[in-house]
C-alpha cells in the first residue's frame, strides 16, 4: 500500500484515538467507595485493568442487545470488586455509583499524543478521515468532542449503521460517508480481530494499532496477525502505509 492508493482513513475511537482506560482509571478513583481507600497504586492498576478488560464479555452482551449500557458497566464493576475481595454493591448503591461514574467520566477523556499530528498530516495529504465505533453515535460524538477532536466530523456508530464491528456493513458505511471505496480506504484500531481483521474482510486495508508501551486490555499478546493485516506501534507509523 501507500503511494497515493489510500484516500480515506477510518479510526476506532477507544484506545485508538481516546485513552479510555486512563479515563476509566481516574473516574474509578474519583467515585470509589470508602471501602477502596486502602488500595495501593498497584491495586488500582489491577482493578482498572480488570474493569476495562471485561473478561466476562458484558460489553459484547450489550452489543448483542442482552444488556443495557448501564447494566454492562455495573456488572464489570461487580466482577472487579469480587476479584479484589470486596462485597458486591446492592442495586441502589450500584445505580448511584453508575450515575456518578457517568457524570465524571467525560472530564477525563483525552486524545493520545499522536492523534493530532497524524490528523494534521492526513489533511496535508488530502486524505479524508473519520471514525467507526462499536458504541452509539451520540455517546461517541460527545466523547470525541470532550477529547478535543471535534475536527473528526464523520462518525459511524452501531445505531447509525445498524451493525457492529467486525461486520462489513459498519465499515462500508464509514467508507461511504468519506466518499471513498473499500479498496482505497484504511481502518486503524487496537483490537486485532474486531478492527484490523474485520476491516480486511470488509475489503479495507486493516491496520492493527499495537501501541508500544501502552498495552490495551483487548490485545492478545499471543495473537497471530494474518497476512494482509499491518501492525503499527503508534499512529505516526500509519503515514508509511498511506
Amino acid at each position: 500500500m501507500g503511494g497515493g492508493s489510500i484516500n480515506a482513513v477510518l479510526f476506532d475511537i477507544d484506545e485508538t484515538l481516546v485513552d479510555l482506560q486512563a479515563a476509566m482509571g481516574a473516574t474509578l478513583q474519583v467515585v470509589g467507595a470508602e471501602d477502596l481507600t486502602h488500595f495501593t497504586a498497584a491495586d488500582w492498576e489491577a482493578y482498572t485493568s480488570l474493569f476495562a478488560a471485561d473478561p466476562q464479555g458484558h460489553y459484547n452482551a450489550y452489543l448483542a442487545g442482552r444488556l443495557s449500557f448501564a447494566d454492562q458497566r455495573v456488572l464489570r464493576l461487580q466482577h472487579a470488586r469480587e476479584r479484589a475481595g470486596l462485597a458486591p454493591l446492592d442495586s441502589d448503591t450500584a445505580r448511584v455509583w453508575n450515575q456518578a461514574y457517568e457524570a465524571a467520566l467525560p472530564q477525563y477523556f483525552r486524545a493520545f499524543d499522536d492523534v493530532v499530528p497524524v490528523l494534521d498530516a492526513l489533511e496535508a495529504r488530502g486524505i479524508a478521515y473519520g471514525a467507526v465505533s462499536n458504541n452509539v453515535h451520540d455517546y461517541q460524538r460527545a466523547k470525541l468532542d470532550a477529547a478535543g477532536l471535534t475536527r473528526i466530523r464523520v462518525l459511524v456508530g452501531i445505531d447509525t449503521a445498524g451493525s457492529a464491528k467486525p461486520e462489513p456493513a459498519i465499515f462500508h458505511e464509514g467508507v461511504r460517508l468519506l466518499g471513498s471505496t473499500p479498496e482505497r480506504s484504511a481502518y486503524v484500531g487496537d483490537n486485532l480481530r474486531v478492527d484490523a481483521v474485520g476491516a480486511a474482510h470488509a475489503g479495507l486495508l486493516g491496520i492493527w494499532l499495537d501501541r508500544i508501551g501502552n498495552p490495551s486490555p483487548v490485545r492478545d499478546g499471543a495473537a497471530v496477525v494474518p497476512p494482509g493485516v499491518h501492525t503499527i506501534g503508534s499512529l505516526g507509523e500509519l503515514l508509511e502505509l498511506v
